[in-house]
Parts: structure tokens; sequence; C-alpha cells
């Protein structure tokens, strides 16, 4: 018996063509909750930039890859930041080399400057440029996110020499999602549910990124969208239909008959 779906956000509940909900994925969600099933969002965004969820009922968030989760009323159940090392190494390379980068507190974000590269990224995320502020001002925050605008032909040195204590997600060629080591969606789970009391047998999960292979092996359940590739898809114990294609309400419907 499934009690609890986490559900990615990007390419998962929201099409990165109308960058929102579908009234008919709010309702299928509702009804499934109403079957007393709780319901997360486990998503790779910051809490800034989670703009996008419109009406949709949860109980809980998992953000930046799991290194933060809440209740829905905001209880902390989990929150791992960036440490002061990494950071204090990151300014230090941004004055020898600067390039955009976008720093994302749960209650804060800013961006040190843009570029087109950064700029096009926002938009494919529909997203707004947070405001531009000195580098040195992550120092004064709980650093959950950095949103790094550089190529993966520079990864060896800013990871490997500044950024010791991170890991990467990239995605996209022009950036890369980075947040300390230790975090993945399956450990963001286990956080939430050790919470709720609720084994990991009972839970399933939605998603169609690399970021959410972990959580797909890892719940008793995992359902890749019919937009995931084929790797994503080979994790997943389900596979739906894609994202524009009604991929979430089909697999409840088949799953929950709502």
């Amino acid at each position: 018996m499934i009690k609890a779906i986490f559900f990615d956000i990007d390419g998962t509940l929201v099409s990165f063509r109308s960058h929102q909900i579908p009234d008919s994925t709010l309702k299928a969600i509702h009804a499934v909750r109403q079957q007393g099933v709780k319901v997360f969002i486990a998503t790779g965004r910051p809490m800034p930039f989670v703009d996008n969820l419109g009406t949709l009922e949860y109980d809980g968030i998992m953000t930046v890859n799991g290194a933060s989760c809440q209740t829905a009323e905001g209880t902390v159940i989990r929150h791992q930041p960036i440490h002061r090392d990494d950071l204090e190494r990151l300014v230090g390379y941004y004055h020898e080399r600067p390039f955009p980068l976008a720093f994302a507190a749960n209650d804060d974000i800013f961006i040190t400057m843009t570029s087109p590269e950064a700029v096009e990224v926002l938009k494919i995320l529909n997203l707004k440029c947070p405001p531009i502020a000195p580098v040195e001002q992550c120092l004064d925050m709980d650093v959950m996110q950095i949103i790094a605008f550089f190529k993966d032909c520079d990864d060896p040195r800013i990871m490997n020499e500044v950024l010791r204590g991170c890991s990467e997600q990239r995605w996209h060629p022009f950036f890369a999602d980075i947040i300390c080591q230790g975090n993945n969606k399956a450990i963001g789970i286990d956080a939430i549910i050790s919470h709720y009391g609720i084994s990991i047998d009972e839970t399933m999960a939605f998603g169609d990124g690399g970021n959410d292979m972990t959580m797909l092996r890892h719940v008793g359940c995992g359902v890749a969208m019919g937009n995931a590739r084929d790797e994503v898809k080979a994790a997943a114990d389900y596979v739906t239909d894609d994202v524009d294609e009604g991929g979430v309400v089909n697999a409840l419907h088949h799953f929950f008959c709502v």
C-alpha cells in the first residue's frame, strides 16, 4: 500500500512548454490525497525558484536534491548548507576569474553577474533574473545551492580544487547545480519518511531527469515520465506517458483509479 508519493517538478509535474501544472494533474493529486496518501515535492530547485506549483496541495517539500526538507507548515526535517570553507575558496577563485554565480538560500537568492548563457538558462526555466550583488554576500548566507555558469571543461579545477566538499549535477552545457556532498533525492526521501513514520516500501516517486534516478531506484515504486532519457526509464519500475500527454494523471489512474 502506497502511503507517500514524491514528485519532481520540471519535466514531471510541470511541462517546459506551459511552465505550469495542468488542472487535470492538480485534480488527480487531490483525489489521491483524499485517499490518505501524503504528497511531497522532490526538486533540484532551490526554494526561491519554487514558484510554479500553483494551487497544488502537498504535505512537504524537498529542495536542492535532498539537502533541504521541510513540511508544508515549515517544520525543518533536513538542512545541509554548503560549507563555509568551500564558499571562501570560491570567493577567492571568483576574483581571479569572474563568471556568473547564483547563490540560493531557503529565503534569499542573488547572482554575481549576468551573461547570455545565464539569461538563456533562466528563460528555459521561466525564471526572473535574481538581483545582482557582490560575491562576498554568500558568506553571510546559509547557501543551499550554487548555480554556477561554467562549462564542463572547467569542472576539474573548480570541483576538485575549489568546491572540494560539494557535488554537481549538470543537465545543461552552460551551468551546473552545486550542493553539499552527500545529498540526493533518495537521502531526502529517507529523512522525510522517517519524520512521518512511513516505510520505504510504502513510497512511490515520479521523475524524468538524471537527478531523479536515485529516488526512482530507492522507493517502493519508481515511475519515469515518457519524456525521460532511456537510463532514467531503466531505473524505474513503471514508465508512464510524456509530461505533455498527461503522464502523471495516467499513472495515478493506473495505480489509484482516480
